[in-house]
């Protein structure tokens, strides 16, 4: 099948598209290449992948040269007229879209990124889907949509009404617009709330890149809640197992649904959201003492007060997901830390 894979030049899209490619699929992977972070680790990511830096044109499709079945563009999602005629070209299958403007405290100081990025944007990608139909459309959602809530562990049954940023609102408005679409046009839409999403080739504004730069520069690490989180790691590959084996299941309506008690995970149209996490939240400080063992090398620590926006825990019922798909998470915070680290020095060659 032809897969559209956004957000391809990000981390969590890196690793997606190259699973689809080893089974077989042919996949034309989208990233606007923005300036959140280092871009030059973007292009590292698609140059991995057989995509040349100087192949690459704004609004053209590139080839990659060691990979027949993998594409690239460089497109602007709020573009809705180019990404129009992308789906008309290209007549995809099934959409993941991953893209979005990630980062709860960069919410903070530029809220207007987010409704461009992940609202707008949204809105193109389903427009796309609604007149250029596909069989299932994949989205990044994020645990941050539990907000305030403090009952775990968090399931997709509960009201996720008091988000605590504007990264978090915006993606619950994703899947609020998920549903219309559903609803109305009978789009299979899949949601999948993301928790702590870790390993190599990750961001470098998530904790495990910054303690492990830090760490190797001499510098004090930031430890937030004086140490007291707790978070649900989840190991890249355990993801991206979850991400496929759920795109390989369109979402179909909930035959048990009830509209005098509703299920705010499902519904009468083909829509369904997923927790995809490890289930087994890690304490910061063990988190961080994988860290250190994985570059042998001891943290300096300033023990810093919960940031605004933030969450002091975070736990995910995957139970739904098990049963449905049979994802297995497995991979021990010792291990997954470990297979980043030791890229993180190959690639920064320390």
């Amino acid at each position: 099948m032809r897969y559209l894979v956004t957000g391809v030049a990000g981390f969590i899209g890196f690793h997606v598209a190259q699973k689809l490619v080893d089974r077989g699929e042919e996949v034309v992977g989208l990233d606007i290449i923005n300036d959140y972070y280092d871009i030059n680790l973007k292009y590292a990511r698609l140059e991995h992948r057989g995509i040349q830096k100087s192949s690459i044109r704004k609004g053209e499709i590139a080839q990659s040269t060691t990979q027949p079945l993998y594409r690239f563009i460089q497109q602007d999602l709020a573009d809705k007229a180019a990404l129009l005629s992308l789906f008309e070209q290209e007549k995809f299958d099934v959409v993941i879209h991953l893209a979005a403007q990630a980062g709860v405290r960069y919410s903070l100081s530029h809220p207007e990124v987010y409704i461009e990025s992940n609202i707008t944007a949204f809105l193109n990608i389903l427009e796309c889907c609604r007149f250029h139909p596909v069989k299932h459309l994949v989205y990044a959602s994020s645990s941050s949509v539990y907000g305030a809530n403090e009952k775990m562990p968090f399931s997709t049954s509960d009201s996720v009404d008091h988000p605590v940023s504007l990264y978090a609102a915006s993606k619950k408005s994703n899947e609020l617009m998920a549903h219309t679409y559903s609803h109305l046009f009978g789009i299979p839409t899949t949601g999948l709330r993301f928790f702590t999403v870790y390993g190599p080739w990750g961001r470098p504004d998530m904790a495990l890149f910054l303690f492990t730069e830090a760490i190797l520069k001499g510098e004090k690490i930031q430890v937030f809640n004086y140490g007291n989180m707790k978070r649900d790691f989840t190991f890249i590959d355990d993801i991206v197992e979850g991400i496929v084996k759920v795109a390989d299941r369109p979402a179909a309506a909930n035959p048990d649904f009830d509209s005098k008690n509703p299920d705010p995970g499902s519904g009468k149209a083909p829509y369904k959201i997923y927790n995809i996490g490890n289930s087994a939240p890690v304490l910061l400080m063990d988190y961080i003492k994988a860290v250190e063992k994985g570059l042998g090398k001891k943290a300096e620590m300033v023990l810093l007060p919960l940031q605004p926006g933030d969450v002091p825990a975070s736990h995910a019922d995957v139970e739904d997901l098990v049963r449905d798909t049979g994802y297995k998470p497995n991979t021990a915070i010792e291990v997954g830390v470990k297979a980043f680290t030791d890229w993180y020095l190959d690639y920064y060659k320390k």
